[in-house]
């Protein structure tokens, strides 16, 4: 087969797959395709039922019937590759884990169309993404903001692809999926452990913020949180080290989350705007440390899962780096 063939998947119906929708029966036997992707596949007419051309995903499938599907070859993204250097946690055919730094943007949007994650990862592995949209590209299923750094899975397969969005659609309610973030907060919360359930949304009165939005407009959105150290100056509790775990996976719910019971991360320029008098009343080296940070307190520190083709248990941490470390050195030392 050449680079400009199409790739041909032929499947059989069997007896207990009657009744089965063509775009199901096709996604599950070819397990490498979507479920969306054989849907688009449908629709352009790259699907045949006994010869005969089906643009109906929904067709119900008849034993025996013969199933053909033409595969074309992939798409080069359409943004380009860059040699960024990445810190690679674990690699394999159908994924990778990353430590991403903070400041890198994870996918390329308008006003950042480079040196993003998925740049570095176009470069990094060539000829081994996923297809997904018939587009050679990174399988990003979740993200991290900008400004936070830590632990990222990316699938570099169509099936990787497919089992991680699952576990992740899922939010670890099956028991896979597991995702422990380290923050700094202002001040305390009341309880020493916590949790915050509030649906989270866009604002309403400023579009680039989110938000709690009551539903429908705003989406379930839970946080469990625990104090790993505060820290005081003078009589009072100036800062808490905090671990938090997401049963959801909002944009930016840990953020607003905290910001909504009053103890925003140091360091969020968006939420916790309202904390730049506390920040000049913290003592110098803690003022300097905040100061260089420059970025909310924010690490994504363990990501567990179950890979989505071996079916083992993996689970990765990431230690601190460096400028939260520090912010949280200069904070302990005035306590």
């Amino acid at each position: 087969m050449t680079d400009n063939e199409n790739a041909v998947i032929r499947l059989s119906v069997g007896a207990d797959e009657r009744g089965l929708r063509l775009d199901r029966f096709a996604a599950d036997h070819a397990s490498e395709l979507s479920r969306q992707r054989v849907k688009q596949l449908i629709l352009n007419g790259a699907v045949t039922v006994n010869s005969q051309i089906c643009t109906d995903a929904s067709r119900k499938m008849r034993p025996d019937e013969m199933v053909s599907i033409a595969v074309p070859p992939l798409e080069p993204a359409s943004y380009g590759a860059e040699e960024i250097q990445l810190d690679i946690v674990h690699e394999d055919q159908d994924l990778i884990v990353v430590d991403k730094p903070a400041g890198m943007v994870t996918h390329p949007a308008p006003g950042h169309s480079s040196g993003t994650l998925v740049n570095a990862l176009l470069a990094h592995s060539q000829g081994q993404l996923s297809g997904i949209g018939g587009v050679q590209r990174p399988g990003i299923v979740h993200r991290l903001d900008k400004d936070t750094s830590g632990l990222l899975v990316i699938a570099k397969s169509d099936r990787a692809h497919k089992g991680l969005s699952e576990q992740f659609a899922a939010h670890g309610a099956d028991g896979r999926l597991r995702r422990t973030y380290h923050a700094v907060v202002w001040g305390q919360p009341e309880r020493r452990v916590g949790k915050i359930s509030a649906p989270i949304g866009r604002s309403r009165t400023n579009r680039r913020k989110m938000a709690i939005v009551e539903e429908p407009e705003g989406r379930h959105a839970t946080t469990h949180y625990k104090i790993v150290n505060s820290f005081k100056y003078g009589e009072n509790e100036a800062a808490s080290l905090l671990q938090l775990n997401l049963e959801t996976g909002r944009t930016h719910q840990i953020r607003v989350h905290m910001a909504s019971i009053g103890h925003p991360l140091l360091g969020d320029k968006v939420y916790g705007s309202g904390f730049k008098s506390s920040a000049r009343r913290l003592p110098t080296m803690a003022q300097s440390a905040l100061t260089e940070l420059d970025r909310q307190a924010l690490h994504a520190a363990v990501l567990g899962f179950g890979h989505p083709v071996s079916g083992e248990n993996l689970l990765f941490e990431s230690p601190l780096p460096a400028d939260i470390e520090a912010l949280i050195s200069a904070l302990g030392s005035v306590s």
